[in-house]
């Protein structure tokens, strides 16, 4: 049997059948419970009244929280020739039309986003089972597929991103670093949540929220009360 380490120990007595009702008195505990030898990333895992089998109880949306996530991305654009500058000029990593299909249907995937024009579409279809599993598959809803290449990228380049709940109505998504100030993951927090709740799908019937809770990446899950952000 594993043998259960001091520090887990200790974590444990300060979040274990405790459900905090102050956001500031969460985020202290979550940062006091960060012990890693490394920066922690911090997470939100919110379970949700819906079942996304049904199209009007799935969630799927993007955010840009206030302080960002604390990781820089590497954006790559997919586009004709006449939009190759303005995608370069406005910060795209990479920049390709037709030759950068040939290097991803190849598995060459040198980058964490990829942003298409509509134009673009049809030929990657084809690289669907490339991209799919990866997520990277662009699309209208994740804001990934656009026409106003300079305005997309100055979005995803502040920090936008997308999340959605997976097949069992959870949704896990990363608001920060336990290197952040109290204030600033407060700030991502409450911003996150604001985003869940305001596209709560049409077909969620009653409490939208079963429970929600924050941890970091080796720290304990700190439970909050459902009306926390009221």
């Amino acid at each position: 049997m594993r043998k259960i380490s001091r520090r887990h120990q200790e974590n444990q007595k300060k979040t274990k059948n405790i459900v905090f009702t102050n956001k500031a008195e969460a985020i202290q505990i979550l940062k006091e419970t960060a012990t890693a030898k490394f920066v922690e990333s911090v997470e939100l895992h919110a379970n949700l009244n819906i079942d996304p089998k049904y199209a009007d109880q799935q969630l799927r949306t993007t955010v840009t929280l206030p302080h960002g996530v604390g990781k820089s991305i590497k954006i790559a654009v997919l586009t004709n020739d006449s939009n190759i500058a303005e995608a370069e000029s406005a910060g795209a990593d990479i920049v390709g039309n037709n030759e950068l299909i040939d290097q991803i249907s190849q598995g060459n995937i040198d980058f964490d986003l990829l942003i298409a024009t509509p134009d673009m579409m049809p030929k990657l279809a084809k690289l669907g089972r490339v991209l799919g599993p990866k997520g990277l598959m662009p699309s209208p809803k994740s804001g990934t597929v656009s026409t106003t290449l300079t305005e997309t990228l100055a979005d995803f380049k502040k920090g936008k991103f997308e999340y959605k709940a997976d097949k069992t109505g959870v949704v896990h998504v990363n608001f920060g670093k336990s290197s952040f100030t109290d204030t600033q993951l407060i700030e991502n927090l409450q911003a996150l949540h604001q985003s869940i709740e305001q596209n709560r799908p049409s077909g969620v019937k009653g409490k939208y929220f079963k429970n929600m809770f924050i941890c970091t990446s080796m720290g304990p899950s700190i439970q909050l009360a459902l009306d926390i952000f009221e």
